[in-house]
């Protein structure tokens, strides 16, 4: 299996999420398990399929990110020599050249991506055109309204 980018923020959320679920979520519905089961027939017991149904979500979002943790390449983006280029994990301040509105964003990762924040995955369309650009470089976009295009102003590593 190819290995899958990571920023080390997104790694610790990851591993956040991975211990909540096992200490928290996971006892919680054993337990409302055992309450169900203590009501008796079980072929008619609405609060027993909740509850095996809500233990087969936790399990396998605990597969689920077991299995991105196990292939994850963590990247810390202020350790990452870009040369000044847009690599995974840097910053970039961008310009619309049609509206010339600034826009500020950060490659990372499938999990980590959340566009309110300015987090963009690394697949995304306009993270695939911006990479390997530099300052002053001009990224095409292919969006739903038709082409636009980005003049990259400013790149950091944070």
């Amino acid at each position: 299996m190819a290995t899958i980018p990571i920023t080390k923020r997104g790694a610790e959320m990851l591993k956040e999420e991975l211990h909540r679920l096992k200490t928290v979520e996971r006892p919680a519905v054993i337990s409302a398990i055992a309450e169900a089961r203590a009501q008796g027939d079980l072929s008619e017991n609405a609060d027993y399929d909740a509850a095996k149904d809500r233990q087969g979500f936790i399990e396998g979002r605990i597969q689920e990110i077991e299995g991105k943790l196990s292939v994850a390449q963590v990247i810390d983006p202020s350790a990452v020599d870009g040369g000044g280029k847009v690599v995974f994990g840097a910053t970039v301040e961008l310009e619309d050249e049609d509206s010339g509105d600034m826009v500020r964003y950060q490659i990372v990762g499938e999990d980590e991506a959340d566009l309110k924040q300015g987090l963009i995955n690394i697949s995304s369309p306009i993270a695939r055109a911006l990479i390997g650009k530099e300052e002053g470089d001009t990224a095409e976009v292919q969006a739903p309204g038709g082409i636009r295009r980005y003049e990259v102003v400013a790149v950091s590593y944070q």
